[in-house]
């Protein structure tokens, strides 16, 4: 019978990277450039394996080829087949990303034949000063961005936005966006990596290279209307479910709770993700018994309709299904 599984990080190094995701979630990583913690996976040659129970070792692409729709459920096994449709990273930005876009399924699928890549950010934790750069300050047009780019002046078209713990930012494929320094986030986004780089600060690397950049490629990707209010607004219940974002590709959901908790998934046909950001709790399911901590993920299979969530203390939560 299945159950809630737990999975082994897999910790990228990247040259913005920093200690944050070490000294907030405990990773386990030599590195003090540690940029990225894919916390599930199914890419292509970073599937996350599993570190709990008696399908520990097993990876998630083998898992779905065994339990199909009774873990990811019937519609999504039907649309995805034997892919992992999400992916969910911790971030920890310790120098600003380069200013990026994705591209939609539609484009995603002609070039590269992936899946497009619409995403959402939490901000797990910011410095004074952190911003993200989300979208356009005004409407613009592909010759004023190309001008601009040619001049070293794109940063004066874009949106920049001081950030606090908290915060939520949906990016659609399209919508132009960067990771300010000291900002640490839990990303969840469709299962691909195709990210089209359109501006990196004039930096260069230990030869004296700048990074490549997808000039061409972008511009029939990016939005260029203005970006208006651009964070997403949220009321947090507490002991309650607080929506966060829905959309085609997923549906979020925050829990911060102080005493036991109920969830019955009966009606979704879907595998549910939890992200556990801050506390940890007991999570019960079937009389059997799971510790999940903060900064661990556990995936739910689509057939487990109900479980039972006590906290220790207080503990928050992200909660992700399609």
């Amino acid at each position: 019978m299945l159950y809630p599984l737990k999975f082994q990080p897999i910790l990228k190094d990247k040259i913005w990277g920093g200690n944050k995701l070490k000294s907030i979630f405990n990773k386990a990583a030599e590195t003090d450039k540690l940029g990225e913690s894919w916390e599930l996976s199914g890419y292509e040659n970073d599937e996350s394996v599993v570190t709990n129970g008696f399908l520990a070792g097993n990876n998630i692409a083998e898992l779905i080829e065994i339990y199909m729709g009774e873990l990811v459920g019937e519609k999504n096994f039907d649309e995805f087949g034997h892919t992992f449709p999400l992916l969910f990273k911790l971030i920890d930005a310790n120098q600003n990303l380069s200013i990026q876009v994705h591209p939609n399924n539609e484009v995603a699928i002609e070039r590269h034949n992936t899946l497009g890549k619409t995403e959402m950010w939490y901000v797990v934790d910011a410095e004074e000063d952190g911003k993200l750069v989300i979208g356009f300050s005004k409407d613009c047009t592909q010759e004023t961005y190309l001008e601009a780019l040619e001049n070293d002046q794109v940063e004066n078209l874009l949106q920049s936005i001081s950030v606090k713990k908290g915060d939520v930012f949906f990016i659609p494929a399209g919508l132009v966006h960067a990771i300010g320094k000291g900002v640490v986030i839990a990303e969840i986004q469709q299962s691909s990596d195709i990210t089209y780089r359109i501006y990196d600060y004039k930096r260069v690397d230990d030869n004296g290279n700048e990074r490549e950049l997808h000039t061409e490629q972008a511009l029939d990707v990016i939005d260029f209307k203005a970006s208006i209010n651009p964070k997403t607004s949220y009321q947090v219940v507490e002991n309650q479910i607080s929506p966060l974002v829905s959309c085609e590709f997923f549906t979020t959901n925050m829990l911060k709770f102080d005493k036991a908790i109920t969830r019955n998934y009966g009606s979704i046909d879907s595998f549910v993700v939890y992200m556990c950001l801050e506390g940890s709790f007991v999570l019960i399911c079937n009389d059997e018994k799971l510790n999940v901590n903060k900064g661990e993920t556990i995936l739910i299979p689509a057939c487990i309709n109900e479980i039972d969530l006590i906290p220790d203390n207080e503990a928050i939560l992200l909660e992700v299904y399609i």
